[in-house]
């Protein structure tokens, strides 16, 4: 009696923090039904587009690129395109080592959208790009608060907001998504992408660690979609790349087999129960099950799994 407890004390644990983790998700789930339609496909193409062009920019009009960086003082002074003009300054120097990273980043980039969606994906990056934005504004503020005279004073910071952690974010979102898979360091080393995020997650604590304010804010504000997306919803396994994939198999497999007519095309595996009995009843397969088993939202966290 009490082993039956005990299983269904954590049962229950579980279903609360898939719930806490759904409800989360939920206003992803809304906005993607609202504006999914007008989501930018293959975003990370027009990304390092907008590199190149920054660095065409910097080559043949170099006087112009200065009125490109993020500087919240001129923009408060009616320079407003400085607010988007920014993502066009490339995170590094022009050379053939950033050529292979950007075009690492590109297949990295692809992949997620891939896995995620095209909404979700574009959400991740304009979400990096607009706390930027905000993390600088926040920034100008507290040095007009604490430096007499800062506040009249443009061209300053620019020099500090690039898209070098924005980038860094698709990184570490496809080290969360796919850990297992094994990836050439420099090309020669054979490593897991796990380790790798580990590693550029010591990286940028150095970097935070080491830096100054300005430093600190920059890394924060462009790393802040990664907190959203992976530490505080903490129920990502929807978009999980096997999970993505076992359910596509099954999709196909229940188009093959799909019942004519006006049949139930949900049905719980433990109860029986369809949505014809109840229309408020949702369903849900289960990753654990071996199979393609379906349960309602009553037995979804009770069931014992079938190996």
């Amino acid at each position: 009696m009490t082993n039956v407890k005990g299983k269904v004390t954590m049962c229950t644990l579980s279903y609360i923090k898939n719930e806490k983790g759904k409800n989360c998700m939920n206003w992803l789930n809304k906005l993607e039904r609202k504006f999914g339609k007008y989501a930018i496909p293959n975003l990370t193409f027009y990304l390092i587009a907008c590199y190149v062009l920054g660095f065409a920019i910097s080559v043949f009009m170099p006087n112009m690129f200065s009125y490109l960086t993020l500087e919240p003082a001129l923009i408060l002074r009616g320079q407003v395109w400085r607010i988007v003009s920014w993502v066009l300054i490339p995170p590094s120097s022009f050379d053939l080592f950033t050529i292979i990273m950007l075009l690492f980043y590109y297949s990295l980039g692809k992949t997620l959208e891939q896995t995620w969606g095209t909404f979700r994906y574009n959400v991740y990056i304009f979400s990096g790009i607009i706390f930027t934005v905000i993390g600088a504004f926040v920034l100008y503020g507290i040095f007009s608060i604490l430096v007499p005279g800062f506040a009249g004073v443009g061209g300053i910071m620019g020099a500090f907001f690039s898209t070098y952690y924005i980038n860094m974010s698709i990184f570490l979102a496809f080290a969360a998504s796919y850990p297992e898979m094994q990836v050439l360091l420099y090309f020669v080393i054979p490593i897991k992408m796990k380790w790798m995020g580990i590693l550029y997650f010591v990286l940028i604590g150095y970097d935070f660690l080491r830096g100054g304010w300005p430093t600190k804010v920059v890394i924060l504000a462009s790393l802040l979609n990664f907190i959203v997306f992976f530490l505080s919803t903490r129920n990502l396994s929807p978009y999980n790349p096997k999970e993505i994939q076992r359910k596509r198999k099954f999709q196909q497999e229940m188009k093959r087999s799909a019942p004519s007519g006006d049949g139930p095309r949900h049905r719980c595996a433990v109860c029986g129960r369809t949505e014809l009995d109840d229309p408020n009843l949702e369903f849900r397969y289960c990753s654990k099950c071996n199979g393609n088993y379906e349960y309602c939202q009553d037995h979804l966290f009770t069931h014992e799994h079938k190996k």
